[in-house]
């Protein structure tokens, strides 16, 4: 089955308390899932890494053999997309941040069938806004 994801991450400060958020929709644009997570001190880019991962994990582990990812992180969707991710393996990512993350998102990723695409952040799509303030609510003593 096929299936699209929205994620999203958020901090307040960067570092600080953070949170990260996905949905995961069937073709029909139904909410199969939606999830957030909090954490007392992080970073936002982690927070968008750690969204894709927890997403692809939960699809791998329903099952779902394609998913398609959509993202307003320029900073997780161009790593895959312009082929940033190879070039920083090959180099065992020397100066790189967040290597952690981008080895467990290299692990889940190989097994389930992906494809990317940034969509720009708080332009009125009805997921990613909601997936922004899934995350933001998240996020531990968040007051807004």
């Amino acid at each position: 089955m096929e299936v699209k994801v929205y994620t999203d991450g958020a901090c307040s400060g960067n570092p600080g308390p953070g949170a990260f958020a996905y949905i995961i929709i069937d073709s029909n644009d139904n909410i199969l899932l939606q999830y957030a997570q909090g954490f007392e001190a992080t970073t936002n880019n982690r927070m968008e890494l750690m969204a894709v991962i927890s997403a692809l994990t939960e699809c791998f582990n329903k099952g779902y053999d394609k998913v398609v990812v959509y993202s307003d992180s320029q900073y997780v969707v161009n790593a895959i997309n312009k082929g940033w991710l190879i070039s920083w393996q090959k180099h065992n990512f020397t100066g790189k941040k967040n290597v952690d993350l981008w080895q467990d998102f290299i692990a889940i990723q190989s097994k389930i069938d992906t494809n990317f695409i940034w969509i720009k952040g708080h332009d009125r799509n009805m997921f990613n806004e909601r997936c922004d303030l899934l995350a933001k609510n998240a996020i531990p003593n968040f007051n807004n």
